[in-house]
């Protein structure tokens, strides 16, 4: 019996120590750097109005309305559910995933008033793989503005001025591809035509 308790003893003072070490010193300490560092990012990187939380700059939401810019499509849950983050999971030759893109060119072609043979930008039928994206490609939001300029009574010109003002570059220079953040335009616009 001696010699179990003799090796129980280093084995429940490593649970104990680890416990402390990792369980409650190293998270309360990355959370205290986070906040100090990265204050805004560490908080969910929340956008607010006028002290209300509208949203934030890492989440996407679904702007329905023809006044706004519309985000990607969304395979969270029933759309944009934080708590249900994912893609569709459907390959590249699924008969449902080429259904489902299919209605969306369709109906991204009817809702901008483009032609039959318009080019559809990729990221504007297809769900990103987080089904939470905030942005959308330059080319998505350019074709995007001409409605978004008539509903609004508002020149094209200024709504290309905006989407340029809200196009973040490429990462660290040369990852991804420039985009264009979709909260922020659409808060520029409501401010821009007094809705906000």
């Amino acid at each position: 019996m001696r010699s179990f308790i003799r090796q129980l003893r280093p084995a429940l003072v490593a649970v104990v120590v680890f416990t402390i070490l990792l369980g409650v010193a190293y998270p309360l300490v990355v959370t205290a750097l986070g906040q100090v560092a990265f204050h805004d990012e560490a908080n969910g990187s929340l956008v607010e109005v006028d002290g209300v939380v509208v949203g934030s700059k890492l989440l996407g939401q679904n702007f329905v309305a023809p006044e706004y810019f519309h985000p990607r499509p969304s395979a969270a849950g029933a759309g944009y559910d934080a708590a249900a983050s994912s893609g569709s999971n459907y390959g590249p030759t699924n008969p449902e995933f080429l259904a489902a893109v299919g209605e969306r060119v369709a109906a991204y072609r009817a809702e901008n008033g483009l032609p039959d043979d318009a080019v559809v930008p990729v990221d504007a039928v297809t769900a990103s793989g987080s089904g939470l994206d905030p942005a959308i490609s330059i080319a998505n939001a350019r074709l995007q503005a001409p409605r978004v300029a008539d509903e609004r009574g508002i020149e094209l010109d200024e709504v290309l001025t905006l989407i340029a003002d809200h196009t973040d570059g490429r990462t660290l220079v040369v990852l991804g591809e420039p985009a264009v953040q979709v909260l922020p335009l659409n808060m520029a616009l409501d401010a821009l035509t007094g809705r906000m």
